[in-house]
């Protein structure tokens, strides 16, 4: 994934406010949520990220093949305590 293709709620900085925009912690200021990323940006772990998830279609949906069910998940959705995240 490109850094043209992140988004502030991508980034562990990123602390949501509402809907559309949030605060970085990283600058200390507001930020809309869908606005390019800034040179501070660090990876927050989101299946999209991950090894693991795979066939994603055009609604954002994939399968989580790091269990052996091979769960449905949302590209979006946080991963950071999941036990079977593997960052690309």
């Amino acid at each position: 994934m490109s850094k043209a293709e992140l988004r502030h709620d991508d980034c562990r900085n990123f602390i949501p406010i509402d809907v559309a925009k949030g605060f970085c912690n990283a600058k200390k200021m507001n930020v809309m949520i869908d606005t390019p990323v800034c040179g501070k940006f660090e990876a927050l772990p989101k299946c999209k990220n991950c090894a693991n998830f795979k066939d994603a279609t055009e609604d954002n949906m994939g399968k989580c093949v790091g269990f052996d069910d091979g769960y449905w998940a949302f590209a979006d959705l946080k991963a950071a305590n999941c036990e079977k995240y593997e960052a690309k």
